[in-house]
């Protein structure tokens, strides 16, 4: 899953929340070092990234994809995913996104120290840009593979990916949704899993 997502499926912590945000960062058990808050948020971000990879209904998703993009298409599917859970956002949280967004942006500057220096330099363009409200939009999407593209260094092609969004938008969302419930399942429970395992350490 993309950043929405995993900031979402975080509970209401927001040391966990940040964990799980620079998860990806943050290799092998280098999460040690962090607090057990954080390390919980790490170790929920790889299990989340688990579940979906290894789903059927994301395997279909991506599999719509292949031809085209390859080994991007899982890329290309926790982004869209993103999308379509900004555009239905009131259906799966009370506050509105724009509010939820602000929240978790000051949350990463009150926790700026413990960010890798890879967060700390895309923060500035995710702020400016509202990254997370604005995947809730076709434009917005669009902007986002296009700045994917471009870390590819122009050869994923990702940025053409909004093709497929558009000409396969209906059976894309109605995966996402199907597969969002049983993440969110699987995330409150692992959740409780993980927190009581690090706090018994």
């Amino acid at each position: 899953m993309n950043y929405l997502a995993h900031i979402y499926l975080s509970g209401e912590n927001n040391l966990v929340t940040i964990g799980n945000f620079i998860a990806d960062g943050i290799k092998g058990k280098d999460y040690e070092y962090y607090p057990k808050d954080i390390q919980i948020g790490v170790l929920l971000h790889r299990n989340i990234d688990t579940f979906t990879d290894a789903h059927k209904t994301v395997r279909k998703s991506t599999k719509r994809l292949h031809k085209k993009y390859s080994h991007y298409s899982g890329i290309i599917v926790d982004m869209l995913y993103d999308h379509f859970l900004a555009k239905n956002w009131k259906k799966y949280c009370d506050i509105p996104l724009k509010e939820y967004a602000e929240s978790f942006y000051d949350s990463l500057e009150t926790h700026y120290e413990v960010l890798p220096i890879r967060i700390q330099k895309m923060m500035p363009y995710m702020l400016t840009d509202n990254w997370l409200v604005s995947y809730a939009s076709i434009d917005g999407i669009t902007r986002a593979l296009e700045g994917m593209n471009r870390r590819t260094k122009n050869k994923s092609g990702m940025n053409e990916a909004v093709n497929e969004l558009e000409e396969f938008y209906e059976a894309f969302e109605n995966e996402f949704t199907i597969f969002f419930d049983e993440l969110m399942e699987f995330s409150k429970n692992k959740l409780k899993e993980i927190e009581h395992k690090i706090n018994q350490k």
